[in-house]
């Protein structure tokens, strides 16, 4: 699968250019490598908080009413295009209830569908509103990459290309929230708004949500990855991140060469007093940690 290549071998060093003259695709391919490869040690507490999500949790079921997906266009002062998003509206929704928001982001070799297509993050929730479990909310599922040739295509460390994915921090605040709350019937305070996203996505979610408190009560990053700044830099005060925070989530699977980029910020938040869910599961860099911590994370935004 297209998804699984991208993320397990190329994976995520948009934010650490090459150095080198020659060959730019041989050295980032040799980084994205060595950091997979690196030694995974676990601490004492780098351990399971929640169990795997139940069997059939990501199956569609015929039996309750589905939210739609719908793609949302917007236009971006900061590539000068009009850009997609791809939205999902939960079962039953109406112009005249106001919904929370959330913000999921993809990760490196990915795109808007990459969290309905691989995995299957629209069943996921319907089956979850369906039960009870989770709050009615929009998902808004952007294209990470803020640049005017947004498609995940060709070597996505060019330095062009891997500049978008910083870029997307002013794409998001500045042009697609706005176009996103002009849209749709959204609660548009801090505490109804959450940002979380996989892989790379989970880097920006770092970096975006703990940089942008004012914006975002809710972070979730899951096996978050190089591009992640370093943990004083997202928390450099951990008594104000304390206050506003409703709800830190950081998870990664304890087959994941990565795992230390979130072992650093769990860490730290740990020793500076910063509240926060810490899981450890038993996968490598796949859907399936994915698929289970939207579940949990799912279940406990907006409460």
């Amino acid at each position: 699968m297209k998804h699984t290549i991208t993320l397990l071998v190329l994976s995520m060093l948009a934010a650490v250019p090459a150095t080198a003259q020659e060959h730019p695709e041989q050295v980032s391919a040799d980084r994205a490598k060595n950091h997979f490869a690196r030694p995974i040690e676990l601490a004492a507490d780098d351990v399971r908080l929640f169990p795997e999500a139940p069997e059939g949790y990501r199956t569609a079921r015929a039996d309750i009413a589905h939210g739609r997906l719908e793609m949302f266009e917007y236009d971006s002062t900061v590539t000068g295009k009009r850009r997609k998003a791809n939205v999902y509206l939960p079962a039953g929704y109406s112009a005249e209830k106001k919904y929370p928001v959330l913000y999921l982001l993809h990760g490196i070799g990915g795109d808007p569908y990459e969290w309905t297509g691989y995995v299957k993050a629209d069943v996921i929730l319907d089956n979850l509103i369906a039960d009870g479990k989770t709050v009615p909310m929009i998902v808004v599922m952007p294209n990470g990459r803020a640049i005017p040739d947004d498609r995940a295509e060709g070597n996505p460390f060019e330095p062009a290309k891997a500049a978008g994915f910083a870029k997307f921090e002013g794409d998001l605040l500045n042009c697609l929230i706005p176009a996103i709350e002009a849209k749709y019937s959204v609660l548009t305070d801090r505490e109804h708004r959450a940002i979380a996203g996989l892989s790379m996505g989970g880097g920006q979610t770092f970096n975006f949500g703990l940089g942008h408190l004012d914006t975002f009560a809710w972070v979730g990053a899951f096996s978050a990855a190089p591009n992640t700044k370093p943990p004083a830099e997202l928390l450099p005060d951990p008594a104000a991140a304390t206050k506003q925070l409703k709800l830190l989530y950081i998870s990664c699977g304890n087959k994941d060469g990565l795992i230390n980029f979130s072992q650093g910020v769990h860490r730290y938040a740990k020793e500076h007093g910063v509240p926060h869910l810490w899981n450890v599961d038993d996968h490598g860099h796949d859907g399936d940690t994915w698929g289970s911590n939207l579940y949990h994370f799912s279940q406990r935004l907006f409460r």
